[in-house]
């Protein structure tokens, strides 16, 4: 869909990022692609738990008085910080902004974003596998890249979200995603002020994820090659 969809606080940098979070898994899954829950399953697991630790011990204290619980009340609550402390560890160290984990055709996807205060500009951290099967017996080669872009490139300057240029611009930077979707991804026409975007030709998809393939693993290389020479000096 190409319409503005839902209206939310422009100014709020976190709900910008909200938003765009809740609609990368929709289009992702409306492609075929299957997610992985279970990194949301264990958040949710160790969450209620906490919760319901925390609920059980009030009941009880309320319903049996001091005296009757207060030899639970200290293993009550280390339990709740133990399992708030892993909670917080789940979300900050293992997922670090994990927005969606899935795969298609054997070709597996973690993406995760994240937001600078105050900056309205999406970062996303998008790690695919390049293949469809393990290489010998080394494993799965990844592949990871980094993108950016401000959120005024699919929100009016009203507050609605735009589901069209969102999906583009997954699209046409993902290699694994511009396959799934040739349909949105385009190409730039000029640059800065007066850059536009045109629909890519379906026939010509490939060339341009080749391209997109082709410079990420340039850019990988120079990286790789920059990080020798250093150690050798």
């Amino acid at each position: 869909m190409s319409n503005a969809e839902q209206k939310i606080q422009v100014h709020s940098v976190p709900d910008l990022r909200n938003t765009s979070d809740d609609a990368l898994p929709n289009y992702l899954n409306s492609l075929k692609f299957t997610q992985d829950n279970k990194y949301l399953d264990v958040r949710l697991a160790l969450g209620y738990t906490a919760v319901t630790v925390a609920g059980l011990l009030f009941y009880f204290d309320w319903k049996l008085g001091w005296d009757a619980t207060k030899a639970w009340t200290g293993p009550a609550v280390a339990a709740y910080f133990v399992l708030n402390g892993a909670f917080m560890y789940w979300m900050y160290i293992v997922e670090k902004g994990l927005v969606y984990a899935g795969e298609k055709d054997g070709q597996k996807i973690r993406i995760s974003s994240r937001v600078e205060k105050h900056i309205p500009i999406y970062h996303l951290t998008i790690r695919y596998t390049t293949s469809r099967k393990p290489a010998s017996a080394r494993g799965e080669l990844w592949q990871q890249i980094e993108l950016s872009a401000p959120f005024t490139r699919w929100f009016t300057a009203d507050g609605f979200f735009v589901t069209k240029p969102f999906q583009q611009f997954l699209a046409s930077e993902i290699p694994i995603v511009g396959e799934a979707d040739p349909t949105n991804v385009v190409e730039e026409i000029g640059r800065g002020s007066a850059s536009e975007t045109k629909t890519t030709n379906p026939a010509n998809v490939a060339q341009v994820l080749g391209q997109i393939r082709a410079q990420t693993a340039s850019s990988s290389g120079a990286s790789a090659a920059g990080g020798k020479a250093r150690k050798r000096g």
